[in-house]
């Protein structure tokens, strides 16, 4: 160690250390120093190690201060790279920490950490110094057994994870090379050390039907059965419903009522109905009186909360309640009595609810009907299905009106509709990809979307005004830089938006939408008009919903599938039946903060577990159209390359070393990729033709390359 360097350093903690010491910026520590200009680079460097040591800290204001820099806490987020970030709850900035500082923490770890640099108008870069807390208890990945050796390793499928876990011979579970397997950690290793733990699952062979999409909920942690005790007691509460069951209750069995749902689902939890008064409609919101069965605390309504949302990945779906119940007594299915939590309103001919009644019903439905059978009598006209359902009929030309009055006066009060196409995967019988298609809203989707909606606000406003204990879908304003970033972004392509001051209206973007729809832009500007938002949650705060523009939002129409609308009913029916004592408030104002948190948190794994499925199938569907041509449109454009997405949603990265045509510079001010030499010129929304190039299962990626002029392109 170079002793001069030594020497100055303790000078320099001497003087920050000294008591006597007002904490000072950089340049006016080089001047009080007497440093040179030439030699303020070794003055940096000085600093930093100081720093790292924790002996000074650099603070908020730019200024090096004495003693350990303030301990902080959060929660690390890994990326594959190597680096990642620490999210700290109430702070909009996370913070940058680089590979060497991570301190052994991995992907979810509560970690304590310290900022050592934070630079003004850059991001902050910080130290883990403990890890407080770790999140991953097991890991799911492909078991590789050492060839004459009593050990073996697992390969997390996790790209987060960058170690491999080492497991002895007598912990492997007699898993067999090759096979994807569930290992519980039981030593996080550390800086020279693996991870190791020991095989509690063998998945089977990765090749295997239904083992890939298995591994993604293992990996989620989704809980894909249900404890035996919670199997017992569903089967012991799925009884007919009984005399006894429909006292004091509103009897609707003779109300005409139907469900619409897709042809494959099998948990009907919401029943429609209307009829006209005058100029008035009448429609009814029956939903399916979970509550009755799934009593507060019970063994089910533990394992529903600790769920937190049915999960519908591409080949099964991971029910929040046993089949018994979800598919059965609580399905609303044709031709049965069933027992309802209704909210029947009295809309005005402007689409506004002018009375409405929330109350405990016993219904009947008379139709079980499908969103294409809907679609055909609505759009089509079809007469063989017009005849069939022939007493439907003018019902449904009604809902139909409703639903256009209803989804104007929503526009008109500057709701926003991302009308992004989702992607369907037809799986065959083996659990491979057959066809992917973009799954189309309809006129039958569009109208059970628009009251189930009228429902969830006028049982939010309700409940809001009468000051009980409940729980609000809650979606908050985004962050003011955010959209000035989205209206700087935007007028590179001629467009502008209207920002108040320190007012953001959902107007202004339903506006911008408005003015992008059937343009090249559309897609790119709509996800990232999407992308500027925030997360919708949920909390016991009203706080409205900004991209509905509605000041009160709840979930109350699938108690079957989500736990918060299965909270809702329980305050709903304690309030019906004079039940909401003072006991009672203080109850639910006790219990809904945690309630709220779980459940957004739950959502929140249950949205990305379905996101990775449908990857992984697009990723599997494509490797036999490898060397195929298809028709795209550039969705989006970065210095590594430009995106295309085909007809089928579908998307994937023509990277730059594939561009070999020319040598491309990526513009970022223009979003346009240039060939320097030919000029040529790759913009958002342009339609090309591509190959497939290659993909890769692991990494769920797909490589395209463009289809030059003269090649075979018949694919």
């Amino acid at each position: 160690m170079d002793k001069t360097f030594e020497k100055r350093k303790k000078v320099v903690h001497d003087l920050i250390c000294d008591d006597l010491y007002t904490p000072m910026k950089f340049k006016e520590l080089a001047v009080l120093l007497q440093v040179a200009k030439e030699d303020r680079d070794a003055l940096r460097m000085i600093l930093e190690e100081l720093e790292e040591e924790g002996k000074i800290y650099l603070s908020k204001r730019g200024k090096y201060c004495k003693g350990e820099a303030k301990k902080l806490r959060g929660r690390y987020r890994a990326n594959q790279r190597g680096f990642g970030f620490v999210v700290v709850e109430d702070d909009p900035d996370d913070t940058f920490i680089a590979e060497e500082n991570a301190g052994g923490a991995l992907d979810g770890d509560v970690v304590e950490f310290t900022i050592i640099r934070s630079p003004q108008g850059r991001s902050k870069e910080g130290k883990i110094t403990k890890v407080l807390e770790h999140e991953l208890k097991t890991v799911v990945g492909l078991y590789h057994k050492r060839k004459g050796k009593s050990y073996g390793f697992v390969l997390p499928d996790n790209l987060k994870i960058l170690k491999d876990i080492f497991v002895p011979a007598e912990k492997d579970k007699s898993a067999l090379d090759g096979q994807k397997v569930v290992v519980k950690l039981t030593s996080y290793g550390d800086d020279r050390h693996k991870p190791e733990g020991e095989i509690t699952e063998v998945l089977g062979y990765a090749n295997e039907p239904g083992t890939d999409i298995l591994s993604i909920a293992k990996g989620y942690n989704l809980p894909t059965e249900f404890p035996e005790k919670v199997l017992n007691q569903a089967e012991r509460v799925a009884k007919p419903v009984s005399e006894a069951d429909r006292v004091g209750r509103k009897d609707l069995r003779n109300w005409q009522m139907v469900t619409i749902d897709g042809e494959d689902a099998k948990d009907l939890d919401d029943a429609v109905s209307l009829v006209k008064e005058g100029e008035n409609y009448i429609l009814g919101v029956h939903i399916a009186d979970v509550t009755n069965y799934v009593q507060e605390n019970s063994a089910l309504d533990r394992e529903a909360l600790k769920r937190g949302t049915s999960v519908y990945l591409a080949d099964r779906v991971i029910p929040m309640l046993p089949q018994t119940l979800s598919n059965g007594i609580c399905s609303l299915n044709a031709g049965e009595d069933r027992l309802a939590l209704s909210c029947i309103m009295t809309v005005s001919p402007k689409g506004v609810v002018i009375d409405h009644e929330i109350t405990e019903t016993v219904i009947h439905v008379d139709r079980r009907m499908s969103y294409t059978s809907v679609n055909k009598i609505l759009t089509e006209e079809d007469e063989e299905e017009c005849r069939k359902y022939e007493e439907l009929v003018p019902m449904f030309r009604q809902m139909e009106t409703l639903s256009g009055i209803l989804r104007a006066h929503r526009k008109q009060r500057g709701a926003i509709d991302f009308d992004f196409p989702e992607a369907k995967v037809i799986l065959d019988e083996k659990g491979r990809p057959v066809e992917i298609r973009a799954y189309e809203r309809n006129v039958a989707t569009k109208l059970i979307e628009d009251f189930m909606l009228l429902a969830n606000e006028t049982v939010a406003e309700d409940y809001y005004w009468q000051e009980l204990p409940f729980v609000y879908r809650v979606h908050e304003a985004p962050d003011e830089e955010k959209m000035q970033a989205l209206a700087l972004f935007i007028n590179n392509f001629g467009y502008s938006m209207h920002l108040g001051v320190n007012e953001i209206r959902p107007k202004e973007i339903q506006k911008l939408l408005g003015k992008v729809e059937g343009t090249p832009e559309e897609p790119m500007i709509s996800r990232l008009a999407l992308r500027s938002m925030k997360q919708a949650k949920y909390t016991p705060e009203n706080a409205g919903h900004f991209g509905l523009a509605a000041s009160y939002y709840t979930h109350f129409t699938s108690p079957i599938r989500r736990y918060p609308d299965l909270q809702i009913h329980r305050i709903i029916k304690d309030n019906l039946r004079g039940r909401m004592t003072p006991e009672k408030r203080a109850h639910y104002e006790a219990i809904l903060e945690e309630v709220t948190k779980q459940s957004s948190e739950m959502e929140r794994r249950a949205e990305e577990a379905e996101r990775e499925t449908v990857k992984l199938k697009k990723t599997e569907y494509m490797e036999k159209h490898s060397g195929e041509y298809f028709d795209g449109v550039v969705s989006g454009i970065t210095k590594w390359g430009v995106y295309v997405e085909l007809e089928n949603t579908i998307e994937g990265l023509v990277h730059v070393v594939n561009m070999t045509d020319d040598h491309y510079e990526y513009y970022e001010e223009r979003h346009e990729m240039v060939g320097m030499h030919t000029g040529k010129t790759y913009k958002l929304g342009q339609r090309v033709r591509i190959c497939v190039l290659d993909t890769d299962r692991f990494l769920r990626t797909i490589d395209f390359k463009f289809a030059r002029e003269g090649e075979k392109q018949d694919g």
